[in-house]
């Protein structure tokens, strides 16, 4: 059996490197695009503010009482720092 290659690589056509080619711009790009979201933190905030913002909505439109639960959580949360907050400044004074 004879091979026409003397260092036993295989010949490619011109379109399977051009399809490799593409292949290699197209994984680099998404590498590219990855290390760039990775190290972009205003970017990042703005996507989790966008899920955060979409679960919300899609939480009112399927159970309105839960969003509604789930402000009056916060909303009390807040307000325990806060008095606590302003205790501590009162008691220091």
């Amino acid at each position: 059996m004879t091979t026409n290659s003397s260092t036993g690589t295989e010949k490619y056509g011109i379109g399977d490197l051009r399809a490799e080619a593409r292949h290699a711009r197209a994984e680099l790009a998404s590498t590219l695009d990855a290390i760039e979201y990775k190290f972009d933190l205003p970017k990042q905030l703005r996507i989790k503010r966008r899920r955060l913002t979409h679960a919300l909505r899609q939480l009112g439109e399927d159970s309105p009482a839960a969003l509604v639960g789930i402000a009056l959580g916060a909303a009390t949360v807040v307000g325990v720092i806060v008095w606590f907050g302003a205790s501590a400044v009162a008691k220091n004074r």
